[in-house]
C-alpha cells in the first residue's frame, strides 16, 4: 500500500468519478484506475462498484474511508511538524471539538490568544465526540472538547464541566416574551432537539416524560446550530445545549431558560501520555474560561468525583428537577 494509492483513493471518493479525481490530482484517468486497482489488490477487496462509466462506492470502502482519510491527515500533520522543528517555530495546534464548541467558544478563545502563543498553522476540525476522542488517542489532535459521557484509560482529564439547556424559539414566538420558559409550554408545539439518543437527547426524553409533555411533533437533527435555525423560522420550539445557545451569533431568535434542568456535560481531553505544550494548555484554559463567562449556570465538577458526573450524564432522577 502506497501514500499515492491512498491519496488517489480519497480523492476518487471526494470526488465521486474518476474523471473529477484525475483533473483534481492533475493525473491522467488511466493513472488514476491504475493506483485504485492496485489499492484494491493490495487491501484484498473492491473499493468501487463500476457501471459504466459511473462508479459506487462499496460499503468496504466507506468504512476504509474514514482510516484512510484520518492516516492521510495524520502524515500531513508530520510534515507540518518536521518543518516547524527546523526552523524552530510553534508546532501546529490540532484540535477536535464537537460542533457545539468548533462553531463559536473555540473561535473566541483562538481569537484571544497572544500573538507569541499562536503557531502558523492551527486545525480545527468539528466532528462527533466519538470521532473526537478517537483523534486524541490516534495523536492527530493535541485536545477535543466532547460532550459527555466520555470514558477511556487513555485520556487525561482537562476538566468536567456542566451547564444546563436552554430553549430557543422564534423572535416573534409569544414565548420569546416570557422570562422562563416552561416545559408544559412545548405541549403541543413542534419540538426541535438533538437525534444522538445516547448524549443530550436521552435527557431531553427524561425531561420530557417527567414533565408529563407531549410535543406536536419532534424533529432531530445532529447539530444545535442546525436546530436554532429551524427555531428562528418559527417552526418550533428548540431545546440545544448553552454552547451554540450562547457561543454563536444569532438572529431571529431568543434564548431563554428552562424552568427544568436538562444537564449539558463536556469536558476537555488530551491523551494521558502526551504531555502538551505550554500555548496549547493556556488555550485549553481560555476555552474553560469564556465558555464559564458565557454559560449562566456554569459548573465545574471534580474529575476525581466520576460517579457525580457519570450520574448527571446518564440521566438520573435526581438531576432532573425544577429549578
Amino acid at each position: 500500500m502506497e501514500i499515492k494509492q491512498l491519496e488517489v483513493f480519497l480523492a476518487v471518493m471526494s470526488a465521486g468519478s474518476i474523471t473529477a479525481a484525475a483533473r483534481l490530482l492533475d493525473r491522467s484517468q488511466s493513472q488514476v484506475t491504475r493506483l485504485i486497482q492496485e489499492l484494491e489488490a493490495s487491501i484484498g477487496f473492491a473499493l468501487f462498484e463500476r457501471n459504466g462509466p459511473r462508479i459506487t462506492p462499496t460499503p468496504k470502502a466507506v468504512t476504509f474511508h474514514a482510516d484512510a482519510e484520518r492516516f492521510l491527515t495524520g502524515i500531513g500533520q508530520l510534515q507540518e511538524r518536521a518543518k516547524t522543528i527546523a526552523s524552530e517555530e510553534l508546532g501546529p495546534i490540532e484540535i477536535a471539538a464537537i460542533p457545539a464548541f468548533a462553531g463559536g467558544l473555540v473561535p473566541l478563545a483562538l481569537a484571544e490568544m497572544p500573538e507569541g502563543l499562536l503557531p502558523r498553522n492551527v486545525h480545527l476540525r468539528s466532528i462527533s465526540a466519538e470521532a473526537a476522542v478517537q483523534s486524541v488517542l490516534a495523536r492527530t489532535a493535541d485536545f477535543c472538547v466532547a460532550s459527555l459521557p466520555v470514558e477511556h484509560p487513555g485520556l487525561e482529564i482537562h476538566g468536567l464541566f456542566q451547564s444546563p439547556c436552554v430553549a430557543a424559539v422564534a423572535s416573534d414566538d409569544p414565548l420569546a416574551a416570557r422570562q422562563t420558559i416552561s416545559m408544559h409550554d412545548l405541549a403541543g408545539r413542534n419540538l426541535i432537539t438533538m437525534a444522538n439518543p445516547f448524549r443530550l437527547r436521552r435527557r431531553v426524553n427524561q425531561a420530557l416524560q417527567a414533565a408529563e409533555v407531549r410535543p406536536s411533533r419532534l424533529i432531530d437533527t445532529n447539530t444545535a446550530l442546525t436546530a436554532v435555525r429551524l427555531a428562528s423560522t418559527g417552526f418550533g420550539v428548540a431545546i440545544v445545549e448553552p454552547a451554540t445557545a450562547y457561543g454563536v451569533e444569532l438572529k431571529n431568535v431568543e434564548i431563554r431558560p428552562l424552568d427544568m434542568n436538562i444537564p449539558f456535560l463536556w469536558g476537555v481531553f488530551s491523551a494521558a501520555s502526551r504531555p502538551l505544550p505550554d500555548n496549547v494548555l493556556e488555550l485549553i484554559q481560555l476555552i474553560i474560561r469564556i465558555s464559564a463567562a458565557r454559560m449562566p449556570g456554569f459548573v465545574a465538577h471534580d474529575p476525581g468525583h466520576i460517579e457525580r458526573v457519570a450520574d448527571a450524564t446518564f440521566g438520573a432522577d435526581r438531576n432532573t428537577q425544577e429549578h
